[in-house]
């Protein structure tokens, strides 16, 4: 097993708007070029992005035309960005619909959010889908019957007491939505840990992830033009809701996210997309104070930036289960997947 190596780190962040994944110094933010190529065979939806224990980069694919085509899970170098494999073929048993969130287990599972659809007001449950990681087989849907709303998972993480946390929303309505636990060796469904209240204002929840000082933060749509879009923070024992970040002002143009992630030196890393001056920056949070403050680590599309409609995003060193991120990152190119985090 060799010695951990210590490497200049960098962001991938998706993008949307040219379907590429695009790479910055994990430092200072700047701008290193698209590590994925634009279209890239078939990436046409880039959503969740996690680096797998062989060190190379999955990709979930959403396709925009879900009535023809079923999403993928694609496959690149670690080091050049080449494509590998189709990882998770549409053509394939079990292939997701509406690949979103993906996390990769210490026992080499894949777990990929299907959020399912409603089109012609018929509602196609979504589901959490299971393959190898190795070979991309289907190894089965989490059992969800035990939850009696709407199941539309869009993002997931294993949380520090190894519970597999799934954030839901109801479709088509745009209020509501819930975090639910499973258990990701059984699939068993161990109940719903935060459900939407008038408390916690939460909508249309998306990327989740446990911060450094235990709590879960979650980002959330504004249900209507009185309220906010935000980062919205729970306590990761209990589910109590603790704070909120808001993004945006009432009445002023929408800036939202819909995936966030914990970088060096404890900051809380942001993509914004939406209809104001700050769509396709990153911000960078200090959420450790009593006064949360954030910097621009990534300057706007219209202020220069590259990223015209930014998604999920991980570093090199981001733990592909529990989505923390670790300062040491190893080189497991002699290590069998099992010896990976």
């Amino acid at each position: 097993m060799h010695k951990p190596i210590k490497r200049n780190d960098f962001l991938y962040i998706g993008d949307a708007s040219d379907n590429t994944v695009k790479t910055f110094d994990a430092a200072t933010g700047r701008f290193l070029g698209s590590f994925v190529a634009s279209g890239s065979n078939g990436l046409f939806g880039p959503r969740g992005l996690i680096f797998d224990h062989k060190g190379n980069l999955l990709v979930s694919n959403q396709i925009p035309d879900m009535t023809q085509n079923k999403g993928t899970v694609l496959n690149y170098n670690s080091q050049t960005g080449a494509f590998l494999r189709e990882l998770v073929h549409s053509n394939e048993p079990g292939a997701p619909l509406a690949p979103r969130g993906i996390v990769l287990s210490k026992q080499n599972i894949l777990f990929v959010a299907d959020m399912g659809d409603f089109a012609n007001d018929v509602e196609v449950p979504g589901e959490v889908r299971m393959y190898n990681g190795n070979t991309g087989v289907f190894l089965g849907n989490l059992n969800h019957s035990g939850f009696s709303g709407q199941f539309h998972p869009r993002a997931l993480v294993i949380g520090p007491d190894g519970s597999l946390y799934v954030s839901v929303r109801n479709l088509p309505d745009p209020v509501g939505g819930s975090v639910l636990r499973f258990n990701p060796r059984t699939g068993k469904f161990l109940g719903v840990f935060i459900e939407s209240n008038a408390v916690n204002d939460l909508n249309r929840p998306e990327g989740l992830v446990f911060g450094p000082d235990g709590n879960l933060y979650i980002t959330s749509f504004r249900k209507d033009v009185k309220d906010t879009d935000k980062i919205l923070i729970f306590d990761g024992k209990t589910g109590k809701f603790l704070n909120k970040i808001d993004l945006d002002v009432v009445g002023q143009p929408r800036a939202f996210a819909q995936a966030l992630l914990f970088g060096p030196d404890g900051k809380l890393f942001v993509p914004i997309q939406g209809d104001g001056p700050d769509s396709g920056s990153v911000r960078r949070y200090n959420v450790h104070h009593h006064k949360i403050t954030f910097d621009v680590f990534v300057p706007p599309s219209l202020g220069g930036g590259p990223l015209g409609e930014p998604w999920y995003l991980t570093f090199g060193n981001t733990n592909p289960a529990t989505l923390v991120y670790q300062h040491e990152r190893y080189d497991n190119t002699c290590e069998s997947s099992n010896e990976s985090s």
